[in-house]
């Protein structure tokens, strides 16, 4: 055999045990298909030994491609082993990564729940939509005329230092009870009216255990043909069973508001105690005159409560200020 023929032999055998030994030291399976590529592929170590079969005679090129080839399948098995190991490592790896250990303590994710206030409007609200009530809200900001005039209060007249207010720079004010949504809806609906309204109020109160600057009322109000007080007191009787989840003792007594004649305040025996949790009473003929209802065809009466006030009977709590303060303690009994 001539010399080249040898040289190539050697090469194929150098070529072999050096690629063999790079193959078991490989970790990654990325680098094994590049170190397959140095190898193997078309401009490879191998194909560039090939490439000097040219110069052989024609009696050396068969042994030297059946070396060649041995070569290739022998380094092509290395190559699909190691690759086969290294898949299975991996596998095993990733399984034991994200093998979960169910003797393990659970890790606490506490469910949100809905705050009391929210849940008390909640269910002054499926009260009167059970009823026949459709949900009514409006701007918390408002002008004087809405919060006030519209609703029997005329300018000077005393009960509006009943509702000690916040006026704006520019003339308007945050209303002080949600009886402005009624007028906005009446002006923009004819009778039979029956609605609902829930939202929050703001009047210049001196924060303590039963006061807030902030807080929510929900009022009702129903005008049609015919309407009476005793239409007015078997609505709020029956609300309260439902609210209270019993019947209960309930007395009105007669009482005041500007845009309600005559007006009652409504007390429930609760526990032994007469509480006072509701003002109620006939729309006065003057409201409806303000929204264009005939007051010789329709009647109306109207009812509000304080949410805080329901709330902290409904639970027993006794300081408001814990519906504001935010502390999980006392949020995570409801």
């Amino acid at each position: 055999m001539t010399t080249i023929s040898n040289a190539l032999e050697l090469e194929l055998k150098n070529l072999k045990e050096k690629a063999q030994q790079e193959i078991k030291s490989i970790t990654d399976l990325e680098i094994l298909e590049q170190l397959r590529i140095s190898y193997l592929g078309k401009k490879g170590q191998l194909s560039r030994i090939l490439r000097g079969m040219g110069k052989l005679n024609r009696e050396e090129r068969p042994h030297v491609g059946s070396l060649a080839n041995e070569v290739k399948e022998a380094l092509q098995i290395n190559l699909d082993q190691q690759r086969q190991i290294l898949q299975t490592a991996q596998i095993k790896a990733q399984l034991i990564a994200e093998t979960l250990d169910v003797t393990m303590p659970g890790v606490n994710r506490p469910l949100g729940r809905l705050h009391p206030l929210n849940s008390t409007i909640d269910r002054v609200l499926d009260i009167f939509v059970g009823l026949g009530y459709s949900v009514a809200t409006g701007t918390h900001l408002e002008t004087d005329y809405y919060n006030f005039e519209a609703l029997n209060i005329p300018p000077n007249h005393p009960a509006r230092d009943m509702q000690d207010t916040f006026f704006l720079t520019d003339g308007h004010l945050l209303r002080t009870h949600t009886s402005p949504v009624q007028i906005h809806y009446m002006e923009a609906h004819e009778p039979p009216v029956r609605i609902v309204a829930p939202g929050r109020v703001y009047r210049r109160d001196t924060v303590d255990a039963t006061h807030s600057a902030v807080f929510h009322q929900v009022e009702i109000l129903t005008v049609d043909k015919g309407l009476t007080f005793t239409n007015l007191k078997g609505t709020i009787k029956e609300f309260l069973k439902q609210m209270f989840g019993k019947e209960l003792p309930v007395k009105f007594r007669a009482s005041y508001f500007p845009f309600t004649e005559p007006s009652a305040e409504v007390d429930i025996q609760w526990q032994g105690k007469w509480l006072e949790v509701m003002g109620c009473g006939m729309v006065d003929p003057n409201v409806l005159k303000a929204v264009g209802y005939d007051p010789e065809v329709y009647t109306g009466f109207a009812a509000g409560l304080g949410i805080e006030r329901f709330a902290m009977v409904l639970h027993q709590i006794d300081d408001i200020r814990r519906f504001y303060n935010n502390d999980m303690r006392f949020l995570s009994q409801f």
